[in-house]
């Protein structure tokens, strides 16, 4: 079955020129990167994100992590950009310089850092991914992890929130206290305010959101609003659990809006894995399950559209579900509404009982 692309064909005279094809994208997009999420079993799937990186198709890439994904180590920072992650506290009262100490190593030994985000949604609670933080610590944390990599030039990302005011006005007023009673020991730690406490800076303001387009451009406005003058990072977005139609028709045109708002400086889909394994719904995957590109990858990456489905509804003559060649037993495109873990454990039984059989 062929997807439903050419109800969409409108929405594609959006996109810029220069994606229209993969191989007349010869201008880096340097607001376009990914936020990666390997899985073991199909490590070939790493190499379609830094070739399309090599093309100038993508120029980014974060993991949730300090360290550079091993898949990408000996590709340079100039063609695939690593922005590393402080994605929590390094010890409970926030006293550590672990994450500082990390990126000096990593950059002495040759990668180029020069962006670094901190702190994954810290509002939130672990049972919900989040760090879960109080700002007192992160403040903590911050003037012994943040400010030291912002003297070597580094520039350095807010922590990642749901809303500018609720976590923030008390992390940075912590942070303020901090740095007044550093002040004499560290230099150009932050700007001074007329005669006032130093202020803990940053960089620019990494967001995420997931909703339609009223969500997205709510996401953005509120947080220009707060902090004007700061650029914007969307390093997670999406349309989650939507059919195809209303997903393709999101992913048009809030990419045409990222790229042309001048609020946001990079951004992310959030899809950049196997539709099988897709936490945010099938048809925001840019992989359907035998790691080819669907529509939303391919346009994604600067080419056109393949009519691959996420979840194909032939079923492969192997009755066996491998990691090489996963079963698409899925309903058409997700459009049902299915719940994917239970798609996914439906793949991993029938994948066990094949090998109890072996």
């Amino acid at each position: 079955m062929r997807s439903v692309t050419t109800l969409l064909a409108p929405a594609l005279l959006w996109l810029p020129s220069s994606l229209a094809d993969s191989d007349t994208a010869s201008t880096r997009n340097f607001k376009r990167g990914i936020a990666f999420t390997p899985n073991e079993n199909w490590p070939d799937d790493d190499t379609l994100w830094s070739k399309a990186a090599e093309k100038g198709a993508l120029s980014w890439y974060y993991n949730f992590g300090w360290e550079a994904s091993a898949s990408y180590k000996s590709v340079p920072q100039s063609t695939f950009e690593f922005v590393p992650m402080m994605w929590g506290a390094g010890t409970p009262n926030g006293t550590d310089s672990y994450f500082a100490g990390n990126i000096s190593e990593v950059i002495d030994k040759g990668r180029a850092i020069s962006h670094v985000m901190t702190f994954s949604h810290p509002d939130g609670t672990f049972e919900d991914g989040g760090s879960e933080i109080k700002p007192r610590v992160a403040a903590r944390s911050w003037v012994n992890n943040a400010v030291p990599l912002q003297q070597k030039g580094i520039k350095v990302g807010l922590p990642i929130v749901g809303d500018p005011y609720n976590w923030v006005t008390p992390f940075l007023a912590n942070c303020s206290d901090i740095l007044s009673n550093k002040q004499k020991n560290i230099k150009k730690a932050g700007k001074r305010d007329g005669e006032g406490k130093p202020e803990c800076k940053f960089d620019f303001i990494p967001i995420t959101s997931y909703g339609d387009m009223a969500v997205l451009k709510d996401r953005v406005a509120t947080f220009a609003n707060a902090f004007p003058g700061v650029p914007i990072w969307l390093i997670e977005y999406g349309f989650n659990d939507q059919d195809l139609p209303k997903t393709q028709k999101f992913f048009n045109e809030s990419l045409a809006y990222v790229e042309a708002s001048e609020s946001v400086e990079r951004y992310a889909w959030f899809g950049a894995f196997r539709s099988i394994v897709s936490n945010v719904g099938p048809n925001a995957a840019m992989l359907n399950p035998y790691g080819e590109l669907t529509d939303i990858g391919s346009w994604y990456l600067g080419g056109n559209a393949t009519g691959l489905e996420a979840i194909p509804t032939d079923q492969p003559t192997d009755p066996a579900c491998t990691p090489e060649k996963p079963c698409g037993s899925g309903p058409k495109n997700g459009a049902s509404g299915a719940r994917m873990d239970g798609l996914v454990m439906s793949l991993l039984a029938v994948g066990a009982v094949f090998v109890l059989f072996l």
